[in-house]
């Protein structure tokens, strides 16, 4: 089993800045990639930002040059550091591991989500 534990999210003004975090526990004997994703109301889940256990990232254009993602591969650790924020930022955060099943495919785990608000 794994465990997914985020932490960070919270009410922010616009222009402002939040920090979150995502670690990865449990039966882990390595993890692909590791990432965030949101969902505001009404609204389908869409990728924030993942990376690659060797540290290739990619981030959804809206959220590109504000939005920096960070991995601690020692602690099975993402951060995602979040800046002059929009208001359309505001969603519901899930951190998303992927772990190896086979050599074609991942077991995939979510987190609870956290919520980000960020006020105009």
């Amino acid at each position: 089993q794994v465990q997914v534990v985020e932490s960070g999210g919270g009410l922010v003004q616009a222009g402002g800045s939040l920090r979150l975090s995502c670690a990865a526990s449990g039966s882990i004997s390595s993890i692909n990639s590791m990432g965030w994703y949101r969902q505001a109301p009404g609204k389908q889940r869409e990728l924030v930002a993942a990376i690659t256990r060797g540290g290739s990232t990619n981030y959804a254009d809206s959220v590109k040059g504000r939005f920096t993602l960070s991995r601690d591969n020692a602690k099975n650790t993402v951060y995602l550091q979040m800046n002059s924020l929009k208001p359309e930022d505001t969603a519901l955060y899930y951190c998303n591991v992927l772990v190896p099943a086979t050599s074609f495919s991942d077991y995939i785990y979510w987190g609870q989500g956290t919520q980000v608000t960020v006020s105009s």
